[in-house]
């Protein structure tokens, strides 16, 4: 094969995800191949150029960036640093602007009062988180075009259809995404905290929250009515309560890139592409780390369905998977791996069983559940693309598998 011939591997099969229901009739495809035209930056390895398969992985990548830049603006809008709610430093906040435009943060004061109880810092953590988001797809696509490739814009596609929270001075432009219905797996606690599962080699996990993962639950205030304060100036258990579902579903969102980076990095081809995958993953990771911590000191509450356990009870919920191996010390006694200050990945079993524990990112496989089409259908059953006039998914799902097939197509060399 000549060095600038490209070719696809074989198709993943997603009917029975559509067959399910998850997806609307009419699925969208899209090529992500070379468009004509020189590129604006030569290749760094002439020996190993830039293949179709290191095209589909960036403009997945850029696509599923922009959908998390949809999110954390939504969260940053109502969330986020304002100067009248004072931080730990009491400095002012950053300024948060995407394709030029300065974007209004902090409007939900008493949402803020909620979300400071799992941090004083979570509204500027909110906007660095955001802002993150925007670079990462603003920079793959700037990417994407230097070699001559397609850029990819969800919103110019028609896909923001979903409306915003109807708190007052929210902008009233239409989402990719929607925080107000979300089923949150809360599974990545009780997985980074196993001594001895690895979702790569099988391993199965409880929720640390479970009424999380049952039902809907909004994660920002749906309206000015849930941010009415009581007689003595506190916020509701309610408002608390979405506060807290906001805390575990950043966690949920941000270590879904920390596991999709490194298992596409192992697909690439270019070694420029690599680098960009390796050093944007990272960053993934750090955000998933602040969340991680932040989870753990969301309130001790019930309201109505939804109540939120005391994770620093002593128990341990992988050990009552009677399928599965307790989580337990070489010594045998029941490993305390579920307090709420172990924020860094336990060493558990990598590769094979008999070389040891060691501390590291999981899954980093598609057989894990690491690859495109797996984080695309992780959103779809968080919630995400709900659309609350039709009751079912917004057609952003149908465009997002079949990028995500090709992403997971790709392979080194083609």
């Amino acid at each position: 094969m000549k060095k600038d011939e490209t070719v696809f591997g074989g198709r993943k099969n997603r009917r029975s995800f559509l067959k399910n229901g998850m997806v609307a009739a009419g699925a969208m495809t899209a090529g992500v191949g070379l468009v004509s035209g020189p590129a604006v930056f030569a290749d760094s390895e002439d020996r190993f150029p830039i293949t179709r398969g290191d095209i589909a992985i960036l403009t997945f990548l850029s696509a599923l960036e922009q959908v998390e830049a949809d999110l954390w603006i939504q969260y940053a809008e109502l969330g986020g640093p304002t100067p009248a709610v004072p931080t730990s430093i009491g400095l002012s906040p950053i300024d948060l602007k995407q394709d030029g435009k300065k974007i209004v943060t902090g409007l939900a004061p008493a949402y803020i009062t909620g979300l400071q109880v799992l941090d004083t810092d979570m509204p500027q953590y909110i906007a660095d988180n955001t802002d993150d988001e925007i670079s990462h797809h603003r920079f793959l696509n700037n990417y994407l075009a230097s070699k001559g490739a397609k850029t990819i814009d969800l919103k110019k596609e028609g896909f923001a259809i979903i409306p915003p929270s109807g708190v007052s001075g929210v902008p009233k432009n239409l989402r990719l995404t929607n925080l107000q219905q979300l089923t949150v797996d809360t599974t990545w606690w009780t997985r980074y905290r196993s001594a001895n599962k690895n979702p790569d080699l099988g391993g199965k996990f409880q929720n640390a929250v479970p009424d999380l993962a049952k039902g809907q639950h909004p994660a920002i205030p749906q309206s000015d009515a849930d941010l009415q304060l009581d007689a003595n100036g506190n916020i509701s258990t309610h408002l608390q309560a979405i506060a807290n579902t906001a805390g575990f579903h950043f966690g949920f969102i941000e270590q879904g890139g920390s596991s999709l980076y490194p298992t596409l990095a192992q697909k690439v081809t270019n070694l420029e592409v690599l680098r960009i995958l390796l050093s944007i993953g990272p960053s993934e990771t750090m955000h998933f780390q602040v969340w991680h911590d932040k989870a753990g000191n969301a309130q001790i509450l019930t309201d109505g369905n939804l109540s939120f356990p005391d994770l620093n009870s002593g128990l341990n919920p992988n050990d009552l998977d009677n399928d599965e191996p307790a989580d337990s010390t070489p010594s045998g006694q029941v490993a305390n791996n579920f307090q709420t200050n172990l924020i860094m990945p336990e060493p558990t079993i990598f590769i094979d069983s008999r070389l040891g524990p060691i501390s590291i990112i999981r899954p980093t496989t598609e057989a894990g559940g690491g690859g495109a089409v797996a984080a695309v259908v992780s959103f779809v059953e968080d919630g995400l693309f709900i659309d609350p006039k039709s009751g079912g998914n917004s057609p952003i799902v149908a465009r997002l598998m079949g990028l995500a097939e090709e992403a997971d197509d790709a392979r080194r060399g083609f």
